[in-house]
């Protein structure tokens, strides 16, 4: 028996989420103490329930994720128009270190997979359901390589890479913002806000007091930026490389930022901070959607193998961001900010990253280089990065 549940009833449960997320974080210590994304402790509630509904009456809560995809969208744009090319050059070393910490992790999250696995003595198709396809791919990159698995002889390789993507995802999600707050609190990095303003992942400036019209003028010209950039996205699928659905939106507004900055008098009517405002709550938004429709009950079906090799991957994860990460970025605040961001997209997916940022912000003060550093890495390099990874293990596995 399924419990369907159309577009507006998925943003309606996605919407209640974030609340419980939110009372949650205000009432429950320990959650704002280690950076609990409030989207994350509400959705897991959400999912638990609907994981006693599968267990208890054998009832699947089934998700529309138009809403949450167009959120997703929303969100990644209004990164777009942050990515200021002048203030992209000043953010340049944290570019380039935290991309080569990308790719190295990328290889060894192979290399634990495949060797527990060859430890074990079981297939090693099975070591590559649990490495970086569900890890740093999530379910997206799950969904593109499982056929290809399943051609090679692992007949469950779909429910087994997004029950893994689903594990990392909520692992992400938990362990990015307790390890960036961990890093900061035991190196003197910053103190805490006592502030309760929301930190937008994208913000440029104060916004509490600018008009309606700003706000309308933003949401335009997000929506023409996704407009735009679902033309890109068809260019960039002629070049037969796989992109996330959202980088065209995201690098139509980069472009759209970058040519109205040639020109000052037409910069100034932007509406930057309000189109970062307008994308922070889509993000709040979709990781409320996404967590709450997980379907927690898949996790059941992992045999001890993939599990030890997830447990593997998160403590993997914790170790190599506190220290191999963080000394590298410079050992400052923003490094462990970056850090959380790193756990987010390093088992889970981008969206993760981007909200354990803003929780450790949140407690903190806002960052400016890491919303630049990791959504560039997480949508330009990460997926071109772990295809060429995964491609390359699988040739040498068969």
């Amino acid at each position: 028996m399924s419990i369907v549940l159309d577009m507006y009833a998925s943003a309606g449960v996605g919407a209640v989420a974030l609340l419980l997320g939110m009372l949650f974080t205000r009432k429950i210590a320990f959650l704002k103490r280690l950076c609990i994304p409030a989207p994350v402790s509400g959705g897991l509630v959400i999912s638990l329930l609907t994981l006693l509904l599968y267990i208890l009456f054998g009832i699947e809560c089934k998700f529309d994720g138009t809403v949450k995809d167009f959120c997703m969208m929303v969100f990644f744009t209004s990164v777009g128009f942050q990515c200021d090319m002048k203030e992209l050059r000043k953010g340049g070393r944290p570019l380039v270190v935290l991309t080569a910490l990308v790719a190295v992790l990328i290889v060894a999250q192979n290399c634990i997979s495949l060797g527990i696995a060859k430890g074990l003595g079981v297939d090693p198709l099975v070591g590559m359901a649990a490495d970086s396809i569900p890890m740093s791919g999530g379910h997206g990159t799950s969904g593109g390589f499982a056929p290809l698995l399943e051609q090679m002889g692992l007949s469950s390789a779909q429910s087994v890479t997004m029950a893994a993507a689903t594990f990392g995802l909520v692992a992400g999600s938990l362990l990015g913002g307790p390890l960036g707050e961990a890093l900061i609190r035991r190196h003197h990095l910053c103190e805490p806000s006592s502030s309760d303003e929301v930190v937008p992942a994208a913000k440029t400036g104060k916004t509490s007091h600018t008009s309606s019209v700003e706000y309308l003028k933003g949401a335009c010209i997000l929506i023409i930026a996704m407009a735009l950039g679902s033309g890109v996205s068809k260019l960039l699928a002629l070049t037969g490389v796989t992109f996330p659905t959202y980088f065209g939106a995201l690098l139509a507004a980069c472009i759209l930022r970058n040519v109205f900055g040639l020109f000052p008098k037409w910069a100034s009517k932007l509406s930057v901070g309000e189109v970062g405002s307008i994308g922070d709550v889509c993000l709040q938004l979709f990781l409320g959607m996404a967590m709450a429709s997980l379907r927690l009950w898949e996790l059941a079906s992992l045999a001890l193998p993939l599990t030890l090799i997830l447990a593997a991957q998160v403590a993997f994860m914790a170790l190599y961001g506190a220290f191999v990460a963080f000394p590298l970025l410079g050992r400052s605040y923003d490094s462990a900010v970056m850090v959380s961001g790193l756990c987010g997209f390093g088992l889970g997916a981008t969206p993760n990253a981007m909200a354990n940022m803003s929780a450790v912000c949140y407690k903190y003060r806002y960052a400016v280089n890491p919303f630049i550093v990791v959504p560039i890495i997480g949508a330009m390099f990460l997926d071109i990065i772990n295809t060429g990874v995964i491609t390359l293990f699988l040739n040498l596995i068969h």
